[in-house]
């Protein structure tokens, strides 16, 4: 009787010490995915974010274009001294696709983020970033090139930025209505996302120039280049 009743608590103690390794297991498995999936949705908001911001820059080039022309309009003599200004407010699109490889290219990250309506949305938000790229800020550099704007007035007066001024504007509205809908969907808040954003100024910040291996191989070239110098200058 003795021994059936230490093996029956045997038995138990051994079922729970089996029970408490995986079900800690399975917790610290929980909490690690869960950590893992918001840090991606961070870095996708965060890739949105800066995407935002830099097609808004390209759109006030669009408008400030708008107001050169405007200038030149109200009185054509300025022409000649503002034209070369149109080169310098060719608005650029400039971002890199990296998060955006990074989510579609792994379904591993896509099951982690575990959500199909955001990545479906973060998916939708990308396609309006290249045509955005694609239909305003190339063709209008394409279209500015070709009709050489800043040497002929009349091309100047007559080009259509307006039209590529309503375009940007409603790209960048279904852009910031997608942005808006992924912060509902996942929850993020503004305080989060500053957060997340002051971790990653802090990173970049915190690396000191001796942090960087290319320092030295720029010194070098510095120091090379002045020694060139110098010695063309004795050759005359």
């Amino acid at each position: 009787m003795t021994s059936i009743k230490q093996f029956l608590l045997s038995l138990f103690a051994t079922t729970v010490s089996i029970a408490l390794t995986f079900g800690t297991a399975a917790i610290i498995d929980y909490y690690k995915k869960k950590s893992e999936k918001r840090e991606i949705v961070m870095m996708v908001m965060y890739d949105m974010y800066n995407s935002l911001k830099s097609v808004e820059t390209a759109d006030s080039m669009i408008r400030q274009s708008m107001q050169l022309q405007l200038q030149i309009a109200q009185d054509t003599t300025k022409y000649d001294n503002l034209k070369f200004k149109f080169i310098g407010l060719i608005p650029k699109s400039e971002y890199t696709e990296t998060t955006e490889r990074i989510l579609s290219s792994s379904i591993e990250t896509i099951n982690t983020v575990g959500n199909v309506l955001f990545v479906e949305n973060v998916a939708e938000f990308y396609q309006e970033r290249q045509y955005y790229k694609t239909n305003v800020c190339d063709s209008l550099f394409n279209e500015l090139t070709q009709n050489h704007i800043i040497t002929n007035l009349n091309q100047a007066l007559n080009f259509n930025f307006f039209s590529y001024a309503i375009l940007s504007n409603a790209s960048i509205t279904d852009m910031h209505k997608l942005f808006a809908e992924c912060k509902q969907i996942m929850k993020v808040t503004d305080k989060e996302m500053e957060a997340y954003w002051n971790q990653r100024r802090q990173i970049k910040e915190g690396i000191s120039d001796e942090d960087i291996s290319m320092k030295s191989a720029h010194d070098e070239t510095i120091r090379l280049q002045k020694e060139i110098d110098k010695a063309k200058a004795e050759l005359k």
